[in-house]
């Protein structure tokens, strides 16, 4: 298997659904409308640290021992973006509970490596790097450029997943099949947040249709 061309199959298939996730309405959908910069870091917070549960629940079970070595990485990294991001809250802030949002709920269900790798490892990243762009861009028009330089880092660390979920794959796909049921976890996991942020903004009156 081609890890790259894996890659650009899921970009191509669910282009919409992406370019969506990563507009200006992101954090409008993510914060409930509530475009402070305390709401903002503490939807941030409480996305890496669903990131990290769901991970560590997978490196509980899983019996491939490079991909729970993997996802145990993953976690250590997500719990430490949590508390990068924890750490430029105001004193006394607070993040939100980390309670499961669509795709991680579709995520912990999951119980199949190659599925979990696709989803986890490559889908999740690619939707995950597009809220970023956008917290970036916040703090950017807040005049926060350290903490805008914090949301670069972390999305280049979310996007450098990717490739090595792309790495991961390709040593347990052993045939079309395998691959298929791989792709279709990753398109369904980034369908599920694009459903669920859809419903969010229509739920508020706003159309997550970009405005032509």
């Amino acid at each position: 298997m081609d890890p790259e061309a894996f890659t650009e199959s899921i970009r191509e298939e669910c282009a919409t659904e992406l370019e969506r996730l990563g507009s200006e309405k992101a954090l409008v959908a993510a914060t409930d409308a509530q475009l402070d910069r305390e709401r903002v870091l503490a939807a941030a917070a409480a996305a890496e640290t669903r990131a990290a549960e769901t991970f560590e629940r997978w490196a509980d079970d899983e019996g491939d021992d490079g991909a729970r070595e993997a996802f145990e990485r993953v976690a250590a990294t997500e719990r430490e973006h949590a508390e990068r991001v924890r750490d430029r809250m105001d004193e006394g802030g607070s993040a939100d509970a980390a309670d499961p949002d669509a795709l991680h709920d579709y995520l912990r269900g999951l119980d199949g490596t190659a599925g979990r790798i696709a989803a986890g490892l490559i889908a999740r990243p690619m939707v995950a790097s597009r809220s970023l762009l956008q917290t970036v861009n916040f703090f950017v028009n807040e005049s926060e450029e350290s903490t805008a330089d914090l949301f670069r880092d972390l999305r280049t660390e979310t996007e450098d997943l990717i490739e090595e979920g792309g790495d991961l794959l390709t040593e347990r796909c052993e045939g079309e099949d395998d691959r298929d049921r791989a792709r279709e976890a990753a398109v369904e996991a980034i369908e599920r947040a694009y459903e669920e942020y859809a419903d969010s903004l229509e739920g508020m009156g706003i159309d997550p249709k970009p405005v032509c």
